[in-house]
């Protein structure tokens, strides 16, 4: 989940970035994450990948270019790519997706798992776990057990925050918006020097399941979802890349599945068929039939 930030510490953005060096960054970071970094976004890549250039001990921005463009390169440009995204969110963010999802879809999902079916839903660009564990409380709460056959896949992009969504472990302040009433139920409370922590219950530890993705890659799950989160990352892509995205989206949904986007996302013309437009960014999958794209890479 990516949304933008500043950091004001000082020395935070100690190098020259050139011309040709954004460009080859930007280059990178569209091809590998289908991110589009406008030109007006120089100092902020200058601020985020600073601290790389100071931790590896490279002299300038074209050193870099050079680490993150060789075949060693590799997981420095995996680095690159967490540091021009941040993994901002918090607990039922957006709440009227979450009202939606209790109202006008868990009725159905609660009866398909008591009777043995299969419930999956996709929180794609999970960031630090807050979306999916909120969808596993919904579902929870509406009666579903966690031992049916009901999964919440988390995917993200970058390692980092994924580990951390795992451990599902998170300070006082992160979880002030859950009601008392759920974090009684579902999070364990734990205590260190500086302040209590909370972490992920074994119920919603059952429900969900985290995995790195790159939604530019192929996609390794074959089973339809029911729903799919994907809030606040289709808005840092290209047009062109968003274009691939909406029907690789409406093929992994099943018939009636939803779609939820971030506040500022909103389908384009083209996708429009695929869906059914429901509420404030919720979107219902139409009867148009779609086959399943290939992977996108951007060019």
């Amino acid at each position: 989940m990516i949304e933008a930030r500043t950091d004001h510490r000082p020395g935070a953005g100690s190098h020259e970035l050139n011309a040709a060096a954004l460009a080859r960054i930007s280059a990178l970071a569209r091809r590998e994450a289908g991110l589009d970094i406008a030109p007006g976004k120089s100092a902020m890549v200058r601020t985020r990948l600073s601290r790389r250039l100071r931790l590896l001990g490279l002299p300038d921005f074209d050193a870099y270019c050079d680490l993150v463009s060789g075949a060693d390169g590799k997981a420095e440009l995996a680095a690159m790519i967490s540091a021009l995204t941040t993994n901002v969110s918090h607990f039922f963010r957006e709440q009227h997706h979450f009202d939606i999802l209790r109202e006008e879809t868990l009725a159905a999902l609660a009866d398909a798992a008591q009777t043995g079916g299969r419930v999956r839903i996709w929180s794609a660009g999970c960031a630090n776990g807050q979306e999916p564990y909120s969808i596993a409380m919904t579902l929870l709460e509406a009666g579903i057990s966690p031992d049916a056959d009901v999964r919440v896949l988390a995917t993200d992009i970058d390692a980092a925050v994924v580990s951390h969504a795992r451990l599902g472990r998170y300070p006082q302040a992160m979880v002030e918006n859950i009601p008392e009433s759920l974090r009684a139920a579902y999070f364990d409370l734990g205590d260190s020097p500086t302040e209590p922590f909370w972490t992920a219950g074994p119920a919603l530890r059952r429900l969900t399941r985290f995995r790195v993705l790159n939604l530019l890659d192929d996609w390794p799950m074959r089973g339809a979802f029911d729903a799919i989160f994907c809030r606040n990352v289709v808005i840092y892509f290209d047009a062109p890349t968003q274009e691939r995205l909406w029907p690789r989206f409406a093929a992994a949904l099943r018939a009636d599945g939803w779609l939820f986007l971030g506040h500022s996302e909103r389908l384009s013309a083209s996708a429009r068929p695929f869906f059914e437009n429901r509420g404030v960014t919720a979107y219902r999958r139409s009867g148009v039939p779609v086959s399943a794209a290939a992977p996108i890479k951007p060019t």
